[in-house]
């Protein structure tokens, strides 16, 4: 088989991907903070984590997924500023911090449903790791990379000679160059461990700790809940390109300041949705979700179709009319694997050129081009189901699953159908064009396949 390479952020580089442990696969994606529904631009990115998890397990790599749900300490500034994104939302709807985080959970869980991506084997809530989280800013502490301020403990990122590499950050130049009021940091990059409550507001999330009451930040979440479940050093960590500056940036100083580690092997990101030359954002108040997709008529796959025309680390546009071209393709791919009957054996040579499409850096693109040179192969159609089911397994698009739509069509338009069959047998085939347009004057059209007529309403 062909070797998994990946490319890694951290080191700008496309490695091979050899596990840590075995064939064991540690991996954490950053999931959601639960204040709105998820957009479809976040789709994109666990949609890319999805096919992941499914080449990793093609390679026959027993994968533990990880997944945090942040619902709490993700202030709506990456420069911790600005109110708790949770805070924010309960404000905006009148229902508390815990309802909203509830109620967007499960709505990011049924988008995920939807888009058929695959269940983290782990999700891992914010509220519900604050020990652990504590802990870990006293090791950080212990070790020296800590200060105090009247709103928070913040981390030292002068204490880290490489802080900012994942990301190359020209960290003197931004000492240098900043505009910005940061306030009682010491330096622009210098970020929270620990925020307190403001005095004389109960916030609706806050917590004791050895500091006062308040409530962690955002980066020490992520730290803290990937090492419970993986340990201070694992296989890959995900999310998309806009954690590279920030958040990833400042997961790894905490790991190396307390662990030692840069956290995970690989670092892998995702990149944006586009609507026009902007990225698909929620702070505009205008996004789309899997719910407008389905208001508008769209099968959710067709989406998920419509992400796999580009390479996770290329930016894609989203236009409707490529939505248009996604359902069309996805309908012709859904009725030939459906017309090609019951699966046989796989052949063994799509399958390796498939294999090795995927695990070119999950070439999606690529291995789609190659389904449907697939489908207009040669091969008998029992070795063509089984090869796209096979197939499917990474692409995710439920074809075992999918039936055309079962339709009430008159008996006079089959006894028509009947009739044509019987005329185009004896080669009348100006009577059988003439039954052919009797049909469709009556509301419905005939498709002729490999198995004998469809007849359906006409659209």
């Amino acid at each position: 088989m062909t070797p998994l390479m990946l490319y890694d952020t951290y080191t700008r580089s496309l490695r091979e991907f050899i596990p840590l442990h075995g064939s064991d696969v540690g991996i954490y994606t950053c999931g959601p903070t639960v204040y709105d529904y998820a957009h479809i631009g976040n789709l994109r990115t666990y949609l890319f984590e999805d096919l992941l998890v499914r080449a990793l397990k093609m390679n026959g790599y027993r994968v533990r997924r990880v997944m945090n749900i942040t619902d709490v300490g993700h202030l709506t500034s990456d420069s911790d500023t600005g109110e708790d994104k949770m805070e924010k939302g309960a404000l905006r709807t009148g229902r508390s911090a815990w309802d909203i985080a509830s109620f967007y959970t499960e709505a990011f869980r049924g988008d995920m449903r939807r888009l058929n991506i695959l269940e983290p084997d782990v999700w891992t809530r914010a509220t519900e790791h604050i020990p652990e989280q504590i802990d870990m800013i006293r090791c950080i502490e212990e070790k020296g990379f800590t200060y105090r301020t009247s709103d928070g403990i913040y981390f030292d990122t002068s204490r880290l000679p490489d802080y900012g590499y994942l990301a190359r950050l020209d960290v003197e130049g931004l000492q240098a160059g900043t505009r910005v009021d940061v306030g009682e940091k010491r330096f622009p990059t210098d970020f929270a461990l620990w925020k307190f409550s403001p005095p004389g507001q109960k916030r609706q999330m806050e917590w004791d700790s050895p500091w006062g009451v308040g409530f962690p930040g955002w980066h020490i979440e992520c730290s803290a809940m990937s090492e419970k479940y993986l340990g201070p050093f694992f296989d890959i960590h995900c999310g998309g390109e806009d954690h590279i500056p920030v958040h990833h940036t400042n997961e790894i100083a905490q790991t190396e300041a307390c662990y030692g580690t840069r956290l995970a092997n690989f670092w892998m990101h995702g990149y944006f949705l586009q609507l026009g030359d902007a990225k698909m954002s929620k702070s505009s108040g205008e996004f789309l979700r899997v719910q407008t997709l389905i208001d508008q008529g769209y099968d959710p796959l067709a989406y998920r179709f419509f992400c796999l025309s580009a390479h996770y680390r290329a930016k894609l546009n989203f236009t409707w009319e490529g939505m248009d071209g996604a359902v069309t393709a996805l309908s012709r791919l859904r009725s030939a694997a459906y017309e090609l009957g019951e699966p046989g054996e796989v052949d063994p040579g799509f399958v390796d050129r498939f294999t090795g499409q995927v695990n070119d850096d999950l070439n999606l693109p690529r291995a789609v081009a190659l389904v449907w040179e697939l489908l207009r192969s040669d091969l008998p159609a029992p070795t063509r189901k089984a090869t796209l089911l096979y197939f499917d397994q990474i692409l995710g698009l439920d074809l075992a699953g999918w039936k055309p739509e079962e339709v009430s069509v008159p008996a006079e338009i089959l006894a028509l159908v009947d009739e044509r069959q019987k005329a185009r047998k004896e080669k009348r085939f100006a009577d059988a064009d003439a039954i052919r347009a009797q049909v469709t004057a009556a509301g419905f059209e005939i498709e002729d396949t490999p198995q004998g007529p469809r007849v359906k309403p006409k659209k």
